[in-house]
């Protein structure tokens, strides 16, 4: 009968053993996946603005371009217009 009570504590022992709270290690996890997800959404968040940013001068530097252009043909042309007249 003794040898039947020590194995019943012995198991319930190791029993115990196995349900050792944890709540600290799962708090810790859950933290550092907060963590890494708002990493994730700040990087994506930065690499938009960086993306938007850079489409938008390049439209601006597209326009400047064009408007220089625009001044050049007006000059070849106001000249075009002057040798027409003198000849």
């Amino acid at each position: 009968m003794k040898k039947v009570a020590l194995t019943a504590v012995a198991v319930l022992g190791l029993g115990l053993a196995a349900c050792q709270n944890n709540a600290a290690d799962n708090n810790a996890a859950n933290e550092t996946a907060v963590e890494n997800n708002a990493e994730a959404d700040v990087n994506a968040a930065t690499n938009d603005a960086a993306t938007s940013a850079d489409a938008a001068l390049n439209a601006a530097s597209n326009a400047v371009e064009d408007a220089g252009n625009a001044v050049d043909n007006a000059g070849d042309a106001l000249e075009n217009a002057a040798d027409n007249a003198a000849h």
